[in-house]
This record gives C-alpha cells, sequence and structure tokens, in this order.
C-alpha cells in the first residue's frame, strides 16, 4: 500500500468512527418495552475494531514518516515545515490586511493613521513564503505517491 492510500484509509477511517459514535449516541436509549434500531454491543465492536485499525495505520504512517526522505528531509521534517510555513502565511496576511485598511478622514485636522509595516515588502515575503508552502507541499505529495508503507 502505497503510503498516499494509507492517508485515504486514515481519513475514511475517521469519518466511520464518526458515524459509529453517532449511530451509537442514537441508540443508547429506549422507551420501555421497546428495542434499539442497532445493538449497541455491536456498534462497539465495530468502533472497536476501526479503532484498532486506526491505531495500527497511524503508527505505520508515522513511521514511515519518520524514515521517507524527499529533498534531504525527512516526510516528518516536510510536514512541520509546511504546519509552521502556514500559520506563519496567515499572520502575515492578517498583518498586511490590517495595515492595509484605510481610515477616512474628514477633514485634515484629525488624526492621520499610517502603517506600522511596510505592506509591499511584507506582500512580497507573503508571495515568497506562499511557493515555498507550494513546493514543500508538492515534495510531501509526489512522494506520498511513490512510497510503500512500512
Amino acid at each position: 500500500m502505497k503510503l498516499a492510500e494509507a492517508l485515504q484509509r486514515r481519513a475514511d477511517l475517521n469519518r466511520e468512527i464518526d458515524q459509529l459514535e453517532s449511530r451509537i449516541s442514537n441508540n443508547m436509549l429506549v422507551q420501555d418495552g421497546e428495542n434499539p434500531n442497532e445493538k449497541p454491543s455491536d456498534l462497539f465492536s465495530e468502533l472497536n475494531n476501526k479503532l484498532d485499525e486506526l491505531d495500527d495505520l497511524i503508527t505505520r504512517i508515522n513511521l514511515t514518516n519518520a524514515v521517507v526522505k524527499a529533498n534531504g528531509k525527512t516526510l516528518t521534517q516536510l510536514i512541520a515545515e509546511k504546519d509552521v510555513l502556514t500559520r506563519k502565511i496567515a499572520v502575515y496576511k492578517t498583518a498586511v490586511y490590517q495595515a492595509s485598511l484605510n481610515t477616512s478622514r474628514a477633514r485634515n485636522t484629525e488624526i492621520k493613521v499610517l502603517p506600522t509595516i511596510n505592506v509591499q515588502s511584507f506582500q512580497k515575503e507573503i508571495d515568497r513564503m506562499s511557493r515555498q508552502l507550494r513546493e514543500t507541499d508538492n515534495a510531501i505529495q509526489s512522494t506520498n505517491w511513490t512510497e510503500d508503507l512500512i
């Protein structure tokens, strides 16, 4: 199984577990003399099987990410780099947005508000980081489809 397929399976398992949680919740109480639509014991059995599969899959994904390299870094390092870049870009974009807000003045005697950063240079930095983010994500994605899961 390729790493990308394992990641897709992990997402599917998480959805299935969420659905089972809802089904369990919907079958916890019934009126006296009635039966639940589904047996909670069967649902819990299915839930435990899926959680065991998820546990194994997450372990194997993490082990693979820690060993497999792309662009001279492990996938774990690239994922961390991607997460940090995503966060940094978001903060920079917020700063540029705030610094770009125009405040209107009715008269020249009113207080003039000026940005505290150079919006143009920050925007260039955002563009540079965005390009780096795309390249990092491309390296991760292409590796996911070529490497086998440990």
